[in-house]
């Protein structure tokens, strides 16, 4: 397998895994939270760190967790409050976790291989350098495996809890009369969230985090109303996005994270357009 299909498939894997929550971002119009949580994990990563000494402990992994949920708790216990409204909320936690993250880099872990661009842009390009052996047995790059875990876990959510999910979504209200607990499905959604984000840090940084969670399940959100359907195409189009951008990444020798990232911008813009040509169409005929 070449390196440049070894690529293909981790950004196949995470774009999926990114895209399955995003759908449900995207419903309940809160697409600014996973860039709150994808920034804010940081001060959960680096306070972890400090407490073991240990960068490839999994307690990391459970810091990032737990911050990104103290992110949502906050910000919607700020909201809450009727002094600010949710965007206001967001622009004002997440830059505060992530600056004291920073900060706390800066100044007692510089000696420590903790790259701040890294954690923005990430370099999806090294993964395959990093790999996953079982007995002896060269199985890929290990970061295909990680986010292969969390793509089938957030698959498995959403089959197991689609009809909570969807009622949640669309009716919460009625969720509740149901006996549902809009609150219980909201919190393991961001948990899901905090997941995906965390597993895909490493290989793809924050910013292209985002865009797998946002771009996809909005492009599939301009073409169809049914909960399912945007599901499938959500799929197809992460594909579609993370194997045009990685191709042509490797043509044109740029940054794979950017061109993928530009791919996704592109793909819903043009989504977009088709979408508002459509509608001016129908209303002339």
């Amino acid at each position: 397998m070449t390196m440049m299909t070894e690529i293909m498939f981790v950004a196949m894997v995470v774009s999926v895994g990114c895209a399955l929550p995003g759908v449900f971002l995207v419903l309940r119009g809160m697409t600014m939270l996973s860039d709150a949580i994808t920034h804010s994990v940081l001060l959960g990563i680096v306070l972890a760190f400090f407490v073991t000494q240990d960068l490839s402990s999994p307690l990391l992994f459970i810091g990032a967790v737990l911050i990104g949920i103290v992110t949502v708790w906050l910000t919607e216990a700020l909201q809450k409050t009727n002094l600010m409204k949710k965007d206001a909320a967001i622009g004002l936690v997440y830059p505060l976790f992530f600056s004291i993250a920073i900060i706390l880099i800066s100044r007692y872990a510089g000696h420590v291989h903790l790259d701040i661009d890294s954690v923005m842009m990430g370099e999806i390009g090294f993964t395959p350098f990093t790999r996953f052996s079982f007995f002896g047995l060269d199985l890929g790059p290990q970061a295909l495996w990680i986010n292969l875990f969390i793509l089938l876990l957030n698959a498995l959510l959403i089959v197991i809890f689609y009809k909570e999910l969807q009622v949640s979504t669309f009716h919460p209200a009625y969720a509740a009369a149901l006996g549902f607990s809009p609150t219980l499905i909201h919190y393991g959604l961001m948990t899901s969230v905090s997941v995906t984000a965390v597993g895909a840090y490493d290989s793809v940084g924050s910013i292209l985090v985002v865009g797998f969670m946002v771009g996809p399940a909005v492009t599939a959100y301009l073409h169809t109303k049914t909960l399912k359907k945007m599901i499938g195409l959500t799929i197809v189009v992460a594909i579609f996005n993370s194997l045009v951008g990685v191709y042509l990444a490797f043509q044109l020798d740029v940054a794979i994270a950017g061109m993928i990232a530009l791919v996704t911008g592109v793909t819903a813009f043009v989504s977009f357009l088709l979408k508002l040509a459509k509608q001016r169409l129908l209303a002339y005929i």
